[in-house]
């Protein structure tokens, strides 16, 4: 059964917070080990790019031997800044990984509700982790795929609303069709069996996306920029997303499969009781 009849899905809705928050604030902790160095190295290339433009190599190499007095070089810039980068890197990141952890963690417990016990025989758990996987894949990885996260001074300030409208409307599209792709599968599961309506699920998708990715404006040009920071700088933007999604899947899951757990064994208890 829906698991609406067992569980109010309202207590769902507060352990997707729960999970968001946890996911938040771990979130954080990788971004801020992981994720701000590469950060600064692209920030000190772009800023020695800025004064000296034919010395791009040099400034690259610059940046990974001496990040400490990149970190120091900063400190004049950001005399004039509105948001300095200390205050982005610590408090202000600290929020923003919080915030977006909630939410999404409210939103994830909401879908859920939905899923469980509308997902064939899988239970309350596996319901949720099939949520949290598709999640990741349809709003994380697939967009980033085709738009990956690129550091300062990447692509021409002239394309970057076209090119963020493109990368919205994409996450936007592989959402929904990989919904319509896993109520395709779920339907198709009782005649062609578990494992081949999952293959045709995800052929559909991958089909769709990635015709439509293909149509789509091309990512930004990164041009003569140095291989080793984008690589470093994407590489650790795929970990901080793959950390959140993965922390908050992995959280909510155990938490929903506990409360339904719990439910059941009350639902039983009182149906003992009715019949005595």
């Amino acid at each position: 059964m829906p698991l609406s009849g067992v569980v109010h899905a309202r207590t769902l809705l507060v352990r997707g917070l729960l999970a968001g928050l946890l996911a938040g604030l771990v979130t954080f902790a990788v971004a801020h080990q992981v994720g701000e160095p590469p950060l600064e190295a692209a920030i000190a290339l772009e800023t020695t790019s800025a004064e000296d433009p034919s010395d791009v190599a040099g400034a690259a190499q610059h940046s990974h031997d001496h990040d400490h007095e990149d970190t120091a070089s900063h400190s004049h810039a950001d005399e004039g800044a509105v948001v300095s980068r200390t205050v982005q890197r610590t408090v202000g990141l600290a929020l923003a990984t919080t915030l977006v952890g909630v939410g999404l963690g409210g939103l994830l417990g909401l879908a859920a509700a939905l899923a469980v016990g509308r997902l064939g025989r899988l239970t309350a758990a596996q319901s949720t982790a099939v949520v949290a996987l598709v999640g990741f894949t349809s709003l994380a990885l697939v967009p980033f795929w085709r738009y990956p996260a690129n550091p300062p001074a990447v692509g021409s300030a002239e394309t970057i609303g076209s090119r963020t409208a493109a990368s919205f409307g994409f996450a936007g599209l592989s959402l929904v069709v990989a919904v319509l792709c896993v109520a395709l599968a779920v339907r198709l599961a009782p005649r062609l069996g578990g494992y081949a309506a999952t293959l045709a699920g995800v052929g559909g998708y991958l089909l769709v996306v990635v015709t439509v990715g293909s149509l789509l404006p091309p990512a930004a040009d990164v041009g003569t920029y140095p291989a080793a920071v984008l690589w470093e700088f994407r590489t650790a933007s795929l970990v901080v997303l793959a950390t959140l999604w993965g922390v908050l899947g992995t959280a909510l899951t155990g938490a929903i499969g506990r409360v339904a757990a719990q439910s059941q064994r009350d639902l039983a208890r009182r149906r003992l009781a009715a019949s005595l």
